[in-house]
């Protein structure tokens, strides 16, 4: 694969933030560039790294047709992880996946672990291990994205891989997800660090029009969250900025080392939690003891770019508008944000209607960083428990 080389970059702390990358070309056997700005990761290096990477698969009554599409594209070398969280009765949609899965799986014998959100036996195993964040007052496993994520971080921690990839399960171009998968083993291959992080940029976001396909550089939630992700960045550095432009990448990956030590958020705000936690815990010179290793290598964060245009469900303007509260609320009750930052997203949310004069964006709802968690014996109580536990090849 050619990308654009990692030229530059800026520093908050011990973080390093990555421009945006482009891809060149996804497959190539160039060996020498003759070229600093261009950045060669060779195929065999791509697939070396995929054998070491989970994919996660959170979904939530998608089509299955797109389901279907996403599992076909993920890389035979990636061990896949389903967390679902459809429904299971009337209809029971959480049935037709596992149907979809094992017909996969027959078909390629792909290493695949599926599980529903809900099961009984995660919330037992979640209780077993004295980790009780994700469950709500009745003890079940809340249903949100975040925690779907969160289970399946533990379960590629349990199989003992090195790097977690997320991917949506409602897109429409099987073959955008084989290249993100491809393109966060490339940013992994260019990091230095135990620490690291590759969050995906779009290159076009395809919108349906009356003259056809309209290829929009930006959707409305990430143009709006990059923005102030911006001036949050510029706030903790004094040095205003634009170079985060994936506030809301919901295709990203994760070492484990990097994931374990992440809280993470409940609902739609994970993606630009994550960022906001790191800047927060990372980008001042404090609490190094706790953390020595992660301050002597550093948090390294890629930037990529994707050849392949983004091209998902539409899921409504009730979910956009979620979407954004959801992200300016982390962005707006962050330590980082001043008085200023904070007064300009009041009124940016309450001129286009998304918030009431008196209101203020929701807080949002944490989880703590898995990493004193043994995940060997919080599979062993799910597995001895689990009514909705698939492993295949695994």
């Amino acid at each position: 694969m050619l990308l654009e080389a990692p030229v530059y970059k800026e520093l908050f702390g011990t973080i390093e933030i990555y421009e945006v990358q482009k891809v060149i070309k996804l497959d190539t056997q160039t060996r020498d560039v003759g070229s600093f700005t261009v950045k060669n990761v060779p195929r065999e290096d791509i697939y070396r790294i995929l054998e070491d990477m989970a994919i996660v698969v959170p979904m939530k009554n998608e089509k299955l047709q797109l389901v279907d599409g996403v599992l076909k594209a993920i890389p035979h070398q990636c061990p896949i992880i389903v967390v679902s969280n459809s429904k299971r009765e009337g209809p029971n949609l959480f049935k037709q996946e596992v149907d979809l899965i094992k017909h996969f799986y027959n078909l390629t014998h792909s290493k695949i672990i599926m599980v529903h959100q809900k099961d009984i036996g995660i919330a037992k195993a979640f209780q077993e291990v004295g980790y009780t964040d994700v469950l709500d007052s009745n003890g079940d496993v809340r249903s949100g994205k975040g925690e779907g994520m969160l289970i399946g971080i533990l379960l590629a921690k349990s199989l003992g891989v090195k790097y977690v990839g997320f991917v949506d399960a409602d897109n429409y171009i099987p073959g955008a997800v084989n290249e993100y998968v491809k393109d966060y083993a490339a940013g992994f291959l260019m990091s230095e660090s135990d620490y690291s992080m590759v969050r995906l940029s779009w290159r076009h976001k395809p919108k349906v029009s009356k003259r056809g396909l309209y290829f929009r550089k930006w959707g409305r939630v990430s143009e709006i969250t990059n923005r102030y992700m911006n001036a949050l960045f510029g706030a903790g550095t004094n040095f205003e900025t634009n170079i985060i432009a994936t506030g809301n990448a919901g295709e990203h990956a994760m070492t484990i080392k990097l994931a374990e030590i992440l809280p993470f958020s409940t609902g739609y705000s994970i993606e630009p939690f994550e960022l906001v936690y790191i800047f927060e815990r990372f980008g001042q010179w404090e609490g190094v003891e706790e953390y020595r290793d992660v301050y002597d290598q550093g948090i390294e964060i890629f930037q990529i770019e994707t050849l392949n245009p983004h091209f998902h469900e539409e899921k409504g303007q009730e979910h956009v508008a979620s979407m954004i509260l959801s992200s300016l609320g982390v962005i707006y009750h962050s330590k980082l944000a001043t008085k200023s930052l904070k007064k300009r997203i009041l009124e940016d949310l309450r001129l286009h209607g998304l918030l009431g004069e008196d209101e203020e964006p929701p807080r949002p709802q944490t989880m703590r960083p898995v990493k004193d968690i043994d995940a060997n014996t919080w599979l062993d109580v799910l597995e001895d428990n689990a009514e909705t536990l698939f492993k295949f090849e695994i």
